[in-house]
């Protein structure tokens, strides 16, 4: 049984994420916001332990692989780097993403640290998609394409992003990138009886 409850936990936090991704303006009020509520009330609770400590900030620039797929494309193909740089343009927006998981938003209740991971990952869709408006006339130029063609594409990434940072960061994940990374892992089953 103990093996099965951060499957559970993590399955459950991805749900939840996954579903808040699926409508507009996110599930303010439904079944699977609550499912991510109490994974932040865990957080939360993990995160106020006196024996606890913030673990110091590191970043992978943007997770899941896409960086180091991205230095190893330009490291082999010197034209792509020239047109796209060494590492993917937006990869601040990714460090700044991961700040702000990094420690949960600095929240102090489950409703602000849930507030909080909406808006950081809204705010990096925006950040992708400002990357693409600011870059679009040279790579429309590079590829003889028309700049509303690089701001779909940049659009796209963008959208995928959201997605996949709304389905696999939410907190209690066991997920190395999960909202809060920087505590210690923590888990809904072990929520306190206060709530």
């Amino acid at each position: 049984m103990s093996r099965l409850r951060p499957a559970i936990c993590a399955g459950l936090c991805l749900f939840a994420g996954a579903g808040a991704a699926q409508t507009d303006g996110e599930n303010r009020g439904g079944l699977t916001r609550v499912l991510e509520l109490r994974a932040h009330q865990a957080l939360i609770e993990q995160s106020h332990r006196a024996e606890v400590t913030l673990a110091p900030f590191e970043t992978d620039g943007c997770s899941g692989g896409l960086s180091d797929i991205w230095r190893l494309v330009s490291g082999q193909f010197p034209d792509f780097a020239a047109a796209h740089q060494e590492i993917p343009p937006w990869e601040y927006c990714c460090v700044e993403h991961d700040r702000t998981y990094h420690d949960g938003g600095g929240a102090d209740t489950a409703e602000a640290s849930y507030s909080a991971r909406v808006q950081a990952d809204d705010a990096l869709r925006s950040c992708v998609m400002q990357t693409g408006e600011t870059r679009k006339q040279q790579v429309a130029t590079h590829y003889e394409v028309e700049p509303d063609s690089v701001t779909r594409a940049y659009g796209v990434i963008a959208d995928a992003m959201h997605l996949a940072v709304r389905f696999g960061g939410a907190p209690c994940s066991g997920l190395p990138w999960r909202w809060g990374f920087g505590w210690p892992e923590c888990s809904v089953l072990q929520l306190s009886t206060q709530e």
